[in-house]
């Protein structure tokens, strides 16, 4: 077990910025930071970086919800929503929840086929965009203009589509609930992505959580780095940040950009922020040259979720940041975070563990449905105010998904004696191997180990005597030029005979999802043939 630095433990407590934000839901997010400090930064805009108080983003949102209404939009009605990072992403989400809409967020950047295929899939009436046009698609554009010092407004443009029916009837889909406020796509790469419902009470309770793990208030902000259009991003940056009175920054591009993240950060006057594995891994090669330090103010926290940190990397982010980089454990079908590493822990944090539950319960359950003892592995079940009631359109899922208000995740992991959890990884993602089960994620940690290797994807190749051999792409890090023998020689001191690739690659890079997690599909089209 290894401990936090001296300067990581000693930056991040100060109870005087928390007070858990009250709220039901999208509709009053905004709530609590407009009534206290209506002038307030709420986000900080484009290129220009434009600030926009928080009286300004609700009055944009209100105009918003008044077009929309006027243009026939109703209480209840699916709106697809397609774009970026922007300010016309937030205030269209915020928007269409006050007009009493479902909101379901997209990627802008997926093939139009897909894209067309999700929309019918949602039921969607209209389909909201930022001003650039969908591929494909027939939307809505919205533009929100924000000048420096001026006030900002809003356009719709509602004669790009026309608004669809719903049936014969005109009623809206039966699988839809009164109090649904979003709809998003599970971001799985093992298996065709879900429609998953979350109430405005799932919602607020994720937000309450967030705010609470990691005293998040008004001194808060960060900068986008994830996509809005999957919960990490939507949930730990936009929402949470927002609920709590603080601020992001939206980069100039609609996207993480490692060029300008740590301009963005002095920008933000960043205190904290959030991404997947992959972006900590591109912020830590570059560190070199392009960390500042010290950041004014400093760093409180850095959080990492949606994949697995391998611990040399969080030890390493640790000493170049001077802050406790922290291990989170969330899923679009909880709400996002499930679990979540403390903000101060006496004694330090737990490197490997993605911390204990927050807000939520988690149990570990072997095959036969037993809940297992400290220590002994199993699938990881989850149960708290964040879960969604399952899949939209697939009760094959929903029966095998959902049962008795647990989610039963997929997830390989175990409970410690302190309750905290420690992933293996995905049990769908197991290689089998003479009749052995083998962890892709277990052996990608200890590749991740190896001085040169900067990034690896393990992967089964299918085999007539094993069923399936080990594989494994690897990205080498930059000025390394190691041989796959010597990466083979490092994993046979430190892995199990049947865990030692038999085949190494190298590679230029690894493909990943718009979300920044391994796309496994991907690698095994790629490398196992």
């Amino acid at each position: 077990m290894a401990t936090a630095t001296p300067a990581a433990t000693a930056s991040v407590h100060a109870a005087d910025r928390f007070r858990p934000p009250a709220l039901t839901g999208l509709v009053d997010l905004l709530s609590r930071p407009l009534r206290a400090r209506p002038h307030a930064r709420a986000l900080v805009v484009g290129a220009e970086r434009a600030e926009l108080s928080y009286a300004h983003l609700a009055t944009l949102a209100d105009d918003l919800a008044r077009r929309l209404t006027a243009a026939g939009v109703r209480r209840g009605d699916m709106v697809a929503l397609v774009g970026a990072n922007t300010a016309e992403f937030v205030v269209a989400l915020l928007g269409t929840a006050r007009a009493g809409a479902v909101v379901a967020p997209l990627d802008p950047t997926l093939p139009s086929g897909q894209l067309a295929a999700r929309i019918a899939a949602f039921g969607a009436r209209v389909v909201l965009s930022g001003p650039e046009s969908v591929a494909g698609t027939a939307a809505w554009p919205t533009r929100v203009r924000v000048v420096p010092g001026g006030v900002p407004s809003v356009t719709l443009d509602t004669t790009r589509a026309p608004l669809r029916p719903y049936g014969v009837q005109g009623a809206p889909p039966p699988h839809l609930d009164p109090d649904d406020a979003l709809v998003l796509c599970t971001a799985g790469t093992t298996d065709r992505p879900r429609m998953v419902p979350l109430t405005h009470g799932n919602v607020a309770a994720s937000v309450r959580i967030l705010c609470a793990t990691y005293e998040l208030g008004p001194r808060d902000a960060t900068v986008a780095v994830m996509p809005f259009f999957h919960t990490h991003g939507l949930f730990a940056a936009l929402l949470a940040t927002l609920a709590g009175g603080g601020c992001v920054l939206l980069p100039a591009s609609g996207r993480f950009s490692a060029d300008t993240f740590w301009d963005d950060m002095r920008a933000a006057r960043a205190t904290w922020f959030t991404a997947v594995p992959a972006i900590h891994e591109v912020l830590l090669d570059r560190s070199a040259i392009e960390h500042p330090a010290p950041l004014v103010p400093p760093l409180r926290f850095a959080r990492s979720s949606s994949a697995l940190l391998n611990t040399a990397t969080q030890r390493a982010l640790e000493r170049t940041f001077g802050v406790p980089l922290l291990s989170a454990y969330g899923m679009t079908e909880a709400a996002h975070q499930a679990s979540s590493e403390p903000l101060s822990l006496p004694g330090g944090s737990k490197h490997g563990s993605v911390g204990r539950p927050t807000g939520t319960r988690i149990q570990v359950v072997d095959a036969a449905g037993r809940v297992c003892p400290p220590g002994m592995q199993g699938e990881v079940w989850v149960r708290g105010p964040g879960v969604a009631r399952g899949y939209l359109a697939d009760p094959v899922a929903t029966a095998h998904g959902f049962g008795g208000g647990w989610l039963r995740t997929g997830d390989l992991g175990h409970l410690d004696a302190d309750g905290d959890l420690f992933l293996r990884g995905r049990i769908g993602n197991l290689i089998s191997r003479a009749g052995r089960q083998v962890c892709p994620e277990y052996i990608e940690d200890v590749l991740c180990g190896c001085p040169a290797v900067a990034e690896a994807a393990v992967f089964g190749v299918p085999d007539e005597r094993y069923g399936h051999r080990v594989g494994a792409a690897v990205v080498l890090r930059e000025g390394e030029d190691a041989e796959p023998a010597e990466i083979v020689r490092y994993c046979r001191d430190r892995l199990a005979p049947g865990e030692v690739p038999d085949r190494i690659r190298i590679t230029a890079a690894l493909p990943y999802t718009a979300k920044g997690a391994l796309d496994r599909r991907a690698v095994r089209w790629r490398y196992a043939g």
